[in-house]
């Protein structure tokens, strides 16, 4: 299968069906019909595509496969280089699964300009699959600022009432981190003289010039995660959102801070991530507490899951900075639930919201009298954010707190009283829409969950559950990865006197 170009397919095959909905004519019933099946038939047929990289993917080695490699910019030695690992390839599959699900989530509740919309979720796919395959920094940053355009697009013009300062605040927040990255990516690039990933993942940057590389990558991927204190775009560019808008920006989006933390800072700059881990460390403790409370406090439900993705985001970086066997896999791991159980939570909203156009808590009470399937499947799901043994959430929270508590006893003691607020918030939010007594007029007509709406929530409930019970068929596929990252990382602060990471902090 490293025969031919599998990654370059599954990343450029959207743009297949953007042409063809760019050709579409006729009534505006027609187009937007049309241009919906479009869509969906190009985004599953790129999911069953990319399904040949978990097959013809091979375990039990750190190497990159699927490899392609072509001059792009020859006089800068810049080529187009791509290639996955075990740390890339489970966000790809990502990408691609929840693309459709967005495509069949939108189909009624989007009703105008239906045929831009779907360009823009097209687009959007093949700029993410390509940020997580590309392999030289450059097309690394093509992508990786390429999709601010079109989720721009989707919050500006098919949000909500204020989706206008919610798109502007996202673009520049995003924007102003990625302007510090451009001036990394110079600098490595004059220091190096090349751009390309592999090479300069092995190459030791001096110590004087890491601590700002470093800090020009945390001001880029932090802003992504989102972490504390520059996480204030997220609520709003979640609540105006539309839907499908949501589940990307939660379920893929966030996880290219938490993916550039991995591939980029830890492993080039080591000295430098432990320096700055006590830090990220502080920073993630508040987030996880800080933000938990504050999601105690809302009475909008999507607000409310938007900041507990704050809160479970900050699992992931001290996992990541931990720099532990445990804490990156359970770091990983929590991303790839994150990814499932965050979106399916935002479409658990969008099904009450198409029905009532409210997301109010104030405004439920009772649904499990009108709809049990639908109080099943927020149950599943809720439980899952809350980190259940048996759910996909358990997993990977298990997995950071092991990997922190080898570093530090207090770091993973105040993380884990995160996942006692975490359960609070969610069984709060729970308690208040679905059960009490069915008093309001409008409930009492409402209808359960249609069959599109069981064809989005099926596949997510089985990945709860397959990462739950089974987690190894996971954690086998970015294991060698990420032990080489960690043995090349302790390997590098020793030769620099650095010791180990444990050694950062007093004694426990």
């Amino acid at each position: 299968m490293n025969s031919w170009p599998i990654l370059s397919l599954v990343t450029f095959l959207p743009l297949v069906g953007v042409v063809f909905i760019l050709f579409i004519r006729g009534e505006p019933d027609v187009v937007a019909r049309n241009a919906r099946y479009v869509a969906l038939w190009t985004s599953l047929i790129t999911f069953v595509v990319s399904l040949s990289l978990w097959i013809g993917f091979e375990r039990g080695t750190a190497d990159f496969q699927f490899v392609e490699k072509a001059e792009w910019i020859p006089g800068l030695d810049i080529s187009y280089h791509m290639g996955v690992d075990g740390i890339s390839v489970l966000f790809v599959l990502l990408s691609t699964l929840l693309t459709p699900l967005c495509v069949i989530a939108s189909w009624d509740a989007i009703k105008t300009r239906v045929k831009e919309y779907m360009i823009a979720f097209l687009v959007l796919e093949t700029l993410m699959v390509g940020m997580f395959c590309a392999l030289d920094f450059v097309l690394f940053y093509v992508f990786f600022e390429g999709v601010l355009i079109p989720m721009f697009l989707i919050i500006g013009v098919w949000g909500g009432e204020r989706r206008v300062y919610a798109a502007f605040k996202f673009f520049l927040y995003t924007l102003a981190g990625s302007v510090l990255l451009l001036l990394a990516l110079l600098a490595m690039y004059y220091e190096s003289g090349t751009t390309d990933i592999p090479t300069l993942l092995a190459y030791d940057f001096p110590q004087a010039m890491q601590p700002w590389l470093w800090l020009a990558f945390f001001a880029s991927f932090a802003v992504k995660v989102p972490m504390w204190p520059v996480h204030t775009w997220l609520p709003d560019a979640h609540v105006e959102a539309p839907t499908a808008g949501s589940v990307i920006l939660a379920g893929v989006l966030l996880k290219m801070g938490g993916y550039g933390f991995l591939r980029f800072s830890l492993p080039m700059l080591p000295d430098a991530s432990a320096f700055f881990t006590p830090f990220v460390f502080a920073l993630s403790i508040i987030a996880i507490i800080y933000t938990s409370l504050v999601a105690l406090a809302q009475e909008d439900m999507k607000k409310l899951i938007a900041y507990s993705s704050v809160a479970h985001m900050g699992f992931v970086t001290l996992g990541t900075f931990a720099a532990t066997q445990q804490g990156i896999e359970g770091a990983l791991f929590q991303m790839l639930s994150h990814g499932v159980v965050s979106a399916a939570l935002f479409l658990i909203v969008g099904v009450v919201y198409d029905r009532l156009h409210t997301r109010l808590i104030e405004r439920y009470g009772g649904l499990v009298e009108r709809m049990p399937a639908y109080a099943l499947t927020f149950m599943i799901f809720m439980l899952a954010s809350v980190g259940l043994p048996g759910t996909s959430g358990f997993v990977g929270e298990f997995l950071v707190l092991v990997g922190v508590f080898q570093v530090s006893t207090w770091a993973a003691l105040l993380a884990a009283s995160g996942m006692v607020l975490g359960a609070a918030y969610m069984l709060y939010l729970y308690r208040r829409v679905i059960f009490g007594t069915l008093v309001k007029a409008d409930l009492k007509a409402i209808l359960d969950v249609n069959r599109r709406e069981v064809l989005v929530f099926a596949p997510l409930l089985a990945l709860v559950f397959w990462m739950g019970i089974y987690p190894v068929s996971f954690l086998e596929v970015f294991s060698a990865s990420v032990t080489n990252l960690v043995a090349d990382h302790e390997r590098s602060l020793a030769a620099t006197g650095g010791g180990s990471l444990a050694a950062l902090w007093p004694a426990r």
